[in-house]
């Protein structure tokens, strides 16, 4: 039976650092979550901070971007020393900006931050956030142990390395690619991620979860084609391929983690889900298992997604993940982190109701939100199928 705590001293959170146990994070003062989620959560020698917005304690926001950034970082450092933590111990992130214009002050910031070496980062324009023109959240490693930054030519002049090894995992940043086609874009893309897996003494078979990230301008086929030649059929890690407002000048990126002993690597699949050249329904690394991201698709014959209301979406996207979660003998209890995904954030609310109902009240993982891209139709097709209006992607624990 999984017990979860309130965390408040290090000497506490040092002294589990070895167990699986799950314990949340809570600042004395922070910013109270905008949803049910825990603002951290402790588990498997790791803390997973949600994703935290630019306004204070007080639901106050700065006039400026510059203090919007400070705030989101004040705000992320607040539930890392609430863990007993430093911010040389955050290991890897997701920075989401509504305007990528505001990158390059966003990185000023960010490297003041890090004075010691960055963190891993993945670097996404998306179309709205809840509340905020700028949102963060974190992974932090309890021991700093084996900690290194991996670097590769092609991100030299970034305030953030290609890659940082932990005891244990590889966070891999962000890496593009560029080429005239499509095609070619995506294998210049995974060339990087190869190099950045090769720097650190592994491979892409070490992979145990990728997020794809892609513009309208990078067809999901051309990217899909590509991808599948680079890993083992039926045993590719784990994927949440998230469609995104922005990419700078690329229309493809790849983000992930990877487990730097293969024996603590395994692909788990529920027996509805036939092998895939592309995902792996889940990857073990050790007794962290990523999960890829889930819709209200039904399997099987006559698949699709035949829900017309995101509560009704949400509610098949919870039995598929329960689906995956059971294969591993697991179930929401062990659930540590999230990132959803919303079609539109006027759904928050109603997403969240639904949300709140499938994780013990007081002992929710922590959680990001964001809406990537400007809201699809809504409209079913000539067979009464409709688009995708939410994901959910999810990282839980052996207990």
């Amino acid at each position: 039976m999984r017990i979860r705590t309130k965390l408040f001293l290090s000497l506490l959170l040092l002294s589990s650092a070895s167990s699986a146990q799950i314990k949340i994070v809570t600042p004395n003062g922070g910013v109270p979550p905008v949803g049910p989620f825990s603002p951290g959560i402790v588990a498997d020698g790791y803390l997973y901070v949600s994703g935290q917005g630019a306004k204070n304690a007080q639901g106050v926001m700065g006039d400026t971007f510059d203090a919007q950034m400070r705030q989101v970082m004040e705000n992320v450092k607040g539930i890392v020393e609430a863990g007993g933590l430093t911010m040389d111990h955050v290991v890897y992130a997701h920075l989401y900006l509504a305007d990528l214009g505001n990158l390059a002050e966003a990185d000023r910031i960010w490297a003041s931050y890090f004075p010691k070496g960055s963190p891993a980062r993945a670097t996404l324009g998306v179309a709205r956030l809840p509340g905020t023109p700028v949102e963060m959240n974190a992974v932090a490693v309890l021991s700093r142990e084996g900690r290194k930054a991996v670097s590769i030519p092609s991100f030299s002049g970034k305030p953030y390395p290609a890659g940082v090894l932990t005891h244990d995992r590889l966070f891999v940043s962000t890496v593009t690619g560029s080429g005239a086609t499509p095609e070619a874009e995506v294998k210049s893309a995974l060339d990087a991620l190869n190099a950045v897996t090769e720097a650190a003494g592994l491979s892409l078979k070490n992979m145990i979860f990728v997020n794809p990230y892609l513009t309208a301008a990078m067809p999901a086929e051309a990217m899909n084609r590509e991808y599948a030649q680079r890993f083992e059929f039926g045993n590719t890690p784990a994927r949440a391929t998230i469609s995104v407002n922005d990419l700078g000048v690329s229309h493809v990126a790849f983000t992930g983690v990877a487990v730097r002993d293969l024996s603590q690597r395994r692909a788990v699949r529920p027996k509805n889900m036939p092998p895939s050249p592309t995902a792996s329904p889940c990857v073990f690394a050790g007794k962290t298992l990523y999960c890829s991201a889930k819709s209200g698709f039904i399997p099987g014959p006559h698949s699709g997604i035949y829900a017309a209301t995101v509560d009704h979406q949400l509610r098949q996207t919870f039995r598929n993940l329960l689906d995956n979660l059971e294969e591993a003998s697991m179930d929401f209890e062990t659930v540590v982190a999230t990132n959803v995904y919303l079609d539109n954030l006027d759904d928050f609310a109603a997403m969240n109701k639904i949300y709140a109902q499938y994780f013990t009240e007081g002992a929710r993982p922590a959680r990001t939100t964001v809406q990537q891209i400007k809201p699809g139709s809504r409209e079913p097709d000539a067979e009464g199928r409709y688009a995708t209006f939410e994901q959910i992607s999810l990282i839980a624990v052996q207990q």
